[in-house]
Parts: C-alpha cells; structure tokens; sequence
C-alpha cells in the first residue's frame, strides 16, 4: 500500500499496551445497535462479526450482500471502504477513548463478488498525544485468501462531548450506545 505521511506514525512512536478492560477472545459487541457497520438492528447494514485477540488489533467478518453492489454483482467500493473504517473504528474502541477518522486511505487492490466473505484485519501502529495510527487488511473468502482491499488510518481522539453535540439529531446521544 502507498500511504500518505498522514497515516504513517512518526519514528518511533509508541503501540500502547492493551487496556486492562478491553475484551480479548469474546466477541466484540456493537457499540451501537442502530451502526452501519456493527449494528445488528441496520436492515441493510454489514453486520460486522469481530474479535481480538490481544487487545490491540480487530479480526472481523462480513459478507457482501446484493444490498452492497455498486457494479453489477460487485461490492460497491465505498462498502468496502466502510467495512475497513468499521473494523479500525473496533481496534480504538479497544483503547477505551472517544476517536474519530481523522482521514483513511483505501487500496481496492481486486473486485470483490457479491456473496464473498470478507476477512478483515486491522492493527494500531502507534499512538502520538491524540492521534492514533492503525492499518487493515481484507481478504477473500478466508482469513489466508487473496487480498482485496487495504486501509490506513489516523484517528483523533475527541472528547466525549463531542458525540453528544454531533449525536442522533436531538440534542443528545442515542441511549443504545455502548460507553
């Protein structure tokens, strides 16, 4: 992948330790029922199923349904591009701070067929004051499958407020959101 400055950590950056609260080996809940990603109450939305396994990086499933298509039995490239800011979304969830993609790059690197399984990968590759670095990678059909997209990111960590003033439209936050 060729990524910009802005989503490489500088030299030296830290990986922070994992949160003594994040969940590792269980399933990761959805942090709002209602989430186009993860949200199992979205009629149409990716369902992302996910893990971790050490705290600090995201294993997720989804499937590409019709609902999905772009081109003709075909992901729609900006699904794929949420499902990997879905899954890095997870990874920050895990340091237990409120974060916000600050900017994500995506490579489509081949076309992904509607019925395909998406087995999606992300990490945190430093942390720096309030910007978090992180990188994705989904492959086909297996967690080993051939490569169909890659992500890098930056996050920002905002304050908590922030979701409240910007939240579901009236005036507060949706009260199905996990803290």
């Amino acid at each position: 992948m060729n990524r910009s400055n802005l989503t490489v950590p500088p030299p030296g950056a830290p990986v922070p330790a994992p949160h003594p609260d994040a969940p590792v080996g269980e399933p990761l809940g959805p942090h709002y029922a209602r989430c186009f990603g993860c949200g199992p109450d979205h009629p149409t939305g990716l369902h992302l199923a996910a893990v971790s396994r050490d705290g600090l990086s995201v294993e997720a499933k989804f499937t590409v349904g019709p609902e999905h298509q772009g081109a003709p039995g075909l992901a729609h490239g900006g699904v794929l591009a949420t499902a990997i800011d879905e899954a890095l979304g997870m990874v920050v969830w895990l340091l237990r701070k409120p974060y916000v993609t600050g900017r994500l790059e995506t490579d489509y690197v081949r076309p992904v067929p509607v019925g395909t399984t998406l087995h999606l990968r992300t990490r945190c590759t430093g942390v720096v004051g309030r910007k978090a670095y992180l990188e994705a990678e989904a492959r086909m059909d297996a967690a080993d499958g051939p490569v169909a997209v890659r992500g890098a990111a930056l996050f920002v960590e905002v304050p908590v407020e922030h979701f409240a003033r910007h939240g579901d439209g009236a005036g507060g936050p949706d009260p199905e959101v996990n803290p």
